[in-house]
């Protein structure tokens, strides 16, 4: 049955038709499929500004197919904006009430399939939790990354050449007008940040998972290839309808452990241990941080891209985009189907692999293992995650001096003020979900330490999170977090900290008996928020372990 016909057939539908007709659409269409195209076109997040131009296309690919578009709009938070201070708390809570607002909106309207043009970082998990959720045939446009800056013959990125400039700026290593350069030329214009951060990521891994066109991840925002996949995606999502192919049919098991398969060859992002489990949470599918950890020991890391490697997103996709990477790995992964109509293998069966060292064979991986390590201990019984790809070999292992701070702003003005030594391990906490609340990112501070030229001499622990633009040895989503009690809430100044990034463990070096003694006099704090969302969401959200969700 055609779901729309609940809003269009019938004697007793005649307001409903009557108020579809003032819309404007003619009645030679009315018994066409409805397809709801959720936007989250903005002005001030650059990879969404050039939304209009595929909105377009979109619209003449549905018209194409054979279905009526119907566009409604979504909120977006750039993460890179709004770092560094209260903004950050909504980033995260965002992508609930983006997922809120897809069910609301195709529920009330009962329309027969969706579009989803999205790009940047909780905007396209919370899209795709809100489509699972309703499960009608759905598929995914993100708009593409941003072409590399220029200046002086050198590439460059947002993350590695603006934010670390801080850093250098406050050591004397960057002049007044070099700074000005680079925030000018850093990025050129429309599209995701530059690197494997997590907008490219989340990108990657939806298109892995079957619910983005081939290249669709990797075409860069402002060339034409990326509005003919537009165009098919319109198209194509009119014929899912037809067939009746719905996400829950391509959102399974395999292809999620595909798509953590993907991430971990890349060396993606972080954000991926909350967003590929909150997604799984959707379809009722148990993915875990151990289901990074299991996988991560087998699949190599062959992709060397920004933060911690030196190829941008355009380079992945002149190389053969994710298809090739795939091809790469086609013994890892699971054959499944895909809103293409090709089944997983047909795909990689058909891609070329046009550059050998963006896209390494397995035989020359850059690391055995993949980008992401799970580690655990007396700091973070639940978990804590790491970006290993982007740890020196020198900071896999490493033992220092706890130096303890109660919020981001604190840790960071330690930071700017030189107060961070070699040897020092800066913890940051009650900036978990519950005790941001929000579970703010920290790339200021972590690209502030790279800057400064502690990268290798620094760690960094928090039960917050890091951008996928954070390099060196910074351990995040420790879980439980402090405002649950949990052990980093325990930590003083001075304590000693040990992290051994291959044995998978993270410890506090103070017998067993004095962390309980400090916790039988540890009291929580007041929440930092009382009132409007972000305190429903503290009431509301469970660990950064099980992925932050609402229950």
């Amino acid at each position: 049955m055609i779901r729309s016909n609940a809003i269009k057939k019938g004697i007793e539908r005649v307001p409903h038709r009557a108020l579809l007709y003032a819309t404007g659409i003619p009645k030679t269409e009315m018994d066409k499929p409805f397809i709801g195209v959720a936007t989250s076109f903005t002005d001030i997040i650059p990879g969404h500004i050039g939304m209009r131009d595929l909105e377009r296309f979109i619209e003449k690919g549905v018209h194409a197919g054979g279905g009526y578009p119907f566009f409604f709009g979504l909120p977006g938070i750039c993460d890179g904006i709004a770092m560094g201070h209260s903004g950050m708390q909504y980033s995260l809570p965002s992508r609930e009430l983006i997922a809120d607002m897809i069910e609301t909106v195709m529920e009330a309207h009962k329309l027969d399939g969706l579009v989803l043009l999205t790009n940047c970082d909780k905007i396209t998990p919370g899209m795709l939790m809100g489509a699972l959720r309703i499960n009608v045939p759905t598929i995914v446009v993100t708009a593409g990354p941003m072409l590399s800056g220029h200046l002086r013959g050198r590439r460059l990125s947002l993350v590695n050449d603006t934010f670390e400039a801080v850093g250098k700026y406050k050591k004397g290593l960057m002049s007044d007008r070099e700074i000005e350069e680079v925030e000018i030329c850093a990025c050129p214009g429309a599209g995701s940040c530059q690197g494997m951060y997590t907008a490219n990521t989340m990108a990657c891994l939806t298109e892995s998972m079957g619910m983005s066109l081939p290249y669709c991840a990797t075409s860069p925002a402002v060339l034409a290839n990326k509005k003919r996949i537009a165009f098919e995606s319109g198209r194509r999502v009119v014929e899912l309808v037809k067939k009746d192919i719905r996400p829950s049919k391509i959102v399974t098991k395999q292809s999620l452990e595909n798509a953590i398969i993907i991430d971990l060859a890349l060396g993606g992002s972080t954000n991926t241990c909350l967003h590929l489990p909150a997604i799984a949470h959707e379809v009722g599918v148990d993915v875990n941080l151990e289901s990074f950890d299991r996988l991560s020991k087998k699949t190599p890391h062959i992709a060397d891209m920004l933060p911690g490697g030196k190829h941008y997103l355009e380079d992945l996709d002149w190389a053969g985009g994710i298809p090739a990477v795939m091809k790469r790995l086609k013994k890892l992964l699971k054959d499944h189907q895909t809103v293409s109509g090709k089944p997983l293998y047909k795909i990689i069966d058909g891609a070329g692999i046009m550059d050998e060292e963006v896209i390494r064979p397995v035989s020359r991986a850059h690391h055995k293992e993949g980008g992401i390590a799970v580690l655990r201990g007396n700091i973070a019984p639940d978990g804590a995650v790491v970006k290993q790809s982007a740890v020196s070999g020198k900071m896999m292992r490493f033992r220092g001096v706890a130096k303890v701070f109660d919020s981001e702003e604190k840790g960071m003005k330690a930071i700017m003020e030189g107060r961070i030594k070699p040897g020092d391990v800066v913890v940051i906490r009650y900036e978990g979900p519950k005790g941001g609340p929000g579970m703010r990112e920290m790339l200021s501070p972590t690209a502030a330490l790279a800057g400064m030229g502690l990268a290798d001499s620094v760690a960094l622990l928090t039960d917050g999170r890091f951008s996928g633009g954070t390099r060196g040895p910074c351990i995040g989503h420790i879980s439980p977090e402090a405002m649950e009690g949990g052990p980093i809430a325990l930590i003083k100044d001075g304590d000693t900290i040990s992290i051994d990034i291959p044995s998978r463990k993270i410890n506090l070096d103070v017998p067993e008996a004095e962390i309980r003694q400090r916790l039988s006099k540890w009291r929580r704090p007041k929440p930092k928020v009382t009132k409007g969302w972000l305190a429903r969401y503290a009431r509301l959200v469970s660990s950064a372990g099980d992925g932050a969700v609402m229950k």
